[in-house]
């Protein structure tokens, strides 16, 4: 099943006409829940397009720690970088829930055919690259509570739901995942959660996450 793209997500970039030539080139795949597309250090040149559900995009550190990159959901392209450069892969993406997406082994020639999406490519890469300078930035300057904040309020500005008042986030990540996402450990990503439950600001339940007041967890992000 197809869902509807996230805003800003490289598929929503594309005419009409560069969707089709791109799914013309491609084939549909799906995966299940904790199914492994990419794995860091492995070789291959294909790239996805995601169609439906959501993703983590990780990587492990020296002591074997995993550290989230990001989570990814419906139009985003995964995998250009290994495609591009023919370099093996720089991180894992794993199916946070039941994925569908488009698989095209041949980008690099749909890029030479198609000179205005290289050219979206490259400001898209520029733009992961200074999203990753900001949260080498926020490692610095927050706080765990802080960090943990910011993340939650990127998954409701991006997945939310209203929820009698508040603002109600399915999040498919598990505590050590969002542990790995702000970099912290388990033990301080779920003190944090606790802090911001005390404050009001949040309710918690497997999975999901109900935020009662939006611009308190935004001021607390910050």
């Amino acid at each position: 099943m197809t869902s509807s793209p996230e805003p800003g997500e490289f598929i929503t970039l594309l005419t009409d006409d560069e969707v089709k030539a791109l799914y013309a080139i491609g084939r549909p795949r799906r995966w299940d829940r904790g199914a492994t597309m990419f794995t860091e250090g492995d070789v291959s040149d294909w790239v996805l397009i995601l169609t439906s559900g959501r993703v983590k995009v990780s990587s492990h550190t020296a002591v074997g720690s995993e550290v989230v990159l990001a989570v990814r959901g419906p139009g985003a392209l995964l995998g250009e970088f290994a495609a591009i450069d023919g370099l093996p892969r720089s991180a894992t993406v794993t199916a946070l829930e039941p994925v569908e997406g488009i698989t095209v082994r041949d980008f690099s020639s749909y890029l030479q055919a198609n000179g205005r999406v290289a050219v979206l490519l490259m400001q898209m890469v520029t733009g992961k690259m200074r999203d990753s300078d900001r949260k080498r930035i926020e490692y610095g300057a927050f706080d765990t509570t802080g960090r943990v904040a910011t993340r939650l309020v990127e998954l409701a500005e991006r997945y939310g739901e209203p929820d009698n008042g508040g603002v109600r986030v399915a999040l498919p990540l598990s505590q050590d995942e969002l542990a790995g996402w702000t970099g912290a450990s388990r033990e301080a990503v779920s003190k944090a959660l606790r802090s911001l439950r005390d404050r009001g600001l949040i309710e918690t339940g497997r999975r999901r996450v109900i935020i009662h007041d939006m611009e308190g967890l935004r001021k607390r992000a910050r």
